[in-house]
């Protein structure tokens, strides 16, 4: 049976196939009369793109679109939307696609009305505050991926293209008014892409699962997304038409981005260094990491796993979990090693350099150190 509700939490949801009908209603909700869609180069010319801009067209909302994204959208990327939003005299954004596309969508309508640089509100103390609310703009998310749930999320990464250095910039505003999460719009996925993005949701759901910090209620919610991921990526990956897998794949992801607030660790800190030099794709960069950074953290999750691994159905202790995450790798196609999407080992101790001044070194369960955090890298190769 394929799921439809609506959902508040954490913000507006309309979930189920055949939602994206009703864009231009979350556009009114959300108070937005002359939007611009956001989205990645990738997706511009696709048919759910011209769907999405139709049926804002029809309503009278017009067909504004902006996609001169990267797929680790920078501060360029940003200036460029912001110049097209400003001279358009929008008032709002709809956000459409993938983590590029959300994220750099969500900055747009942060920055629309900030006289700060972009870099001054980065996820750091309470940074945040130095925004000006009023000049944040409406938000509606459109999810076409199930992987980085940006969708419910009250931040964005952008990458410093001088430094190369992903950032996470926050606000509570941040977080969409609306949210449709239409699975029909992901059935088109390649299978990279699917596997990359739902791998991208385990990961989220696993590191918030094993983080030391106190947060009972995402805990709950990370363990049912990895029973989901688990059983329904596999699903996803083997038939892209499976619109019920597709479905709670949709549901795993805003899961996993719900989840992380109560942490992230080792394999976000490896992965984001990884992705600003190398360009690599973020969920797949995690997936590549992983076993590694389970092995890494065993000694302090080896308890919480074996719980995780009986409700998922793989067996009672932490070598069964560990097992179907690396099955998992194998059967979605997931290069084995960091080598083989390209990277340089000697940027090691430059990866490691910028992996300790991660913000999701924090969350880990074994503190992370130059020495062990190197060796990781070298592991993870």
């Amino acid at each position: 049976m394929i799921p439809t509700a609506n959902w508040s939490y954490p913000t507006a949801i309309k979930f189920g196939p055949g939602r994206i009908k009703e864009l231009p209603d979350a556009c009114r909700q959300a108070g937005i009369v002359r939007p611009l869609l956001v989205t990645d180069r990738g997706l511009a010319d696709l048919p759910i793109t011209a769907q999405a801009l139709d049926i804002l067209d029809a309503a009278g909302l017009g067909r504004a679109v902006f996609s001169e994204v990267d797929p680790n959208p920078n501060e360029k990327n940003l200036e460029a939307a912001l110049v097209v939003y400003r001279e358009g005299g929008h008032d709002g954004v709809v956000a459409f696609g993938g983590g590029s596309g959300l994220d750099l969508g969500k900055m747009v309508a942060f920055m629309a009305g900030q006289s700060r640089p972009v870099w001054d509100f980065e996820d750091i103390g309470d940074w945040w505050t130095r925004a000006d609310p009023d000049g944040i703009a409406p938000i509606v998310a459109v999810p076409t991926t199930a992987g980085t749930g940006s969708e419910v999320g009250r931040a964005s990464v952008i990458t410093n293209s001088e430094t190369h250095v992903k950032k996470i910039i926050f606000h509570p505003k941040v977080l969409p008014s609306v949210v449709i999460a239409d699975p029909e719009l992901t059935v088109g996925m390649p299978k990279t892409i699917t596997a990359g993005t739902g791998m991208d949701a385990f990961a989220h759901c696993l590191e918030a699962y094993c983080s030391p910090h106190y947060h009972p209620m995402s805990q709950g919610i990370a363990l049912e997304g990895l029973r989901l991921v688990n059983t329904y990526l596999p699903r996803a990956y083997a038939d892209g038409t499976d619109l019920e897998a597709r479905a709670h794949m949709m549901s795993a992801a805003a899961m996993g981005a719900v989840a992380f607030q109560k942490g992230l660790g080792a394999i976000h800190a490896l992965s984001h260094p990884v992705g600003a030099v190398f360009n690599t794709h973020h969920g797949t960069t995690n997936a590549v990491v992983m076993p590694a950074v389970l092995r890494f953290n065993r000694p302090a999750i080896e308890e919480r796993l074996s719980a995780a691994a009986a409700y998922l159905g793989v067996g009672n202790s932490f070598d069964a979990f560990y097992e179907r995450a690396l099955a998992l790798n194998v059967e979605l196609g997931i290069p084995a090693g960091l080598s083989k999407l390209g990277v340089d080992a000697d940027r090691l101790d430059e990866l490691t350099a910028m992996a300790l001044e991660d913000p999701s070194t924090g969350g880990n369960p074994i503190t992370m150190t130059a020495e062990n955090t190197k060796a990781l890298f070298v592991e993870a190769m």
